[in-house]
């Protein structure tokens, strides 16, 4: 498979709809209702392209994955449970679609996403996945990253990984 990753731009808002709401469709489907269900909204979008740099992957021109890194603490990261260092980045909205996933789209995500984070110069790379079956923890911890920490927020059980990034 030969992906091509580029910064999103306003115009690409529904390929970024398309994507994440494949991806949360196909986890309802498989898991059934849960906060992975909620579809992202064009309003959603447009404030991630505001505030970080969301990036696409495409293969043969058509959207297949995209993940959002920002350096502005998401509101569900509770800075306590990683270690603590001067620039991390915070790793969001990773998603692949449903046609695409156990094709190494994700793998590719993350490999991107390292590469940021080292031009960034970023320490390391801080998300949080669902602790259920939906989540991703298993995932990102077969690409590196480390369990930190366990908490509840808004009702859902977070799970916290962290990947230190040597430059």
């Amino acid at each position: 498979m030969l992906l091509t990753m580029r910064a999103a731009l306003v115009n690409d808002v529904l390929h970024i709809l398309r994507v994440r709401n494949s991806a949360a469709r196909a986890l309802t489907q498989q898991f059934g209702d849960g906060p992975w269900t909620r579809e992202s909204t064009e309003r959603g979008a447009l404030n991630g392209l505001r505030h970080s740099r969301i990036i696409l992957a495409f293969e043969n021109n058509i959207p297949v994955g995209t993940y959002r890194i920002t350096t502005h603490k998401p509101w569900a990261i509770d800075r306590a449970f990683f270690t603590p260092v001067l620039r991390p980045l915070y790793l969001t909205d990773m998603a692949v679609a449903a046609s695409h996933q156990r094709a190494g789209v994700g793998r590719a995500l993350i490999a991107h996403a390292e590469a940021i984070a080292r031009a960034h110069p970023a320490q390391a790379i801080w998300l949080d996945a669902y602790d259920a079956d939906a989540g991703a923890g298993l995932f990102y911890a077969k690409c590196g990253f480390r369990e930190c920490g366990r908490t509840v927020y808004r009702g859902a059980p977070l799970v916290y990984y962290e990947k230190s990034i040597v430059s």
